[in-house]
């Protein structure tokens, strides 16, 4: 049976990786904004905040002030956070560790 401390360790380590790799991608998003380069689409910061890299792209939009003034934007980002942490906290509580 899997004990609920490694489950955590594994999401914890999970997050900060995805956070890591988000706050490069917003990162280099915003440079390539800057210097009128390529751009990563909106999808791909949101599909990634959506699979838990949203503590990342929070932090970089803070820092960077990168995507804050896209209100559009600001309200599917919030959606893909609601929905990420819904889905881990249903993850955790089903499973059987708590029987």
């Amino acid at each position: 049976m899997t004990s609920l401390h490694s489950i955590a360790s594994l999401l914890a380590l999970a997050y900060l990786g995805l956070s890591v790799v988000c706050f490069a991608v917003y990162a280099n998003d915003k440079a390539a904004a800057r210097r009128g380069g390529r751009r990563t689409p909106e999808r791909t910061l949101l599909a990634l905040a959506l699979l838990g890299g949203w503590p990342g792209a929070l932090i970089a939009q803070r820092r960077l002030r990168h995507k804050t003034s896209k209100a559009a934007f600001q309200r599917v980002f919030w959606l893909t956070v609601a929905l990420n942490v819904a889905a881990c906290a249903w993850l955790v509580w089903a499973l059987p560790i708590w029987t």
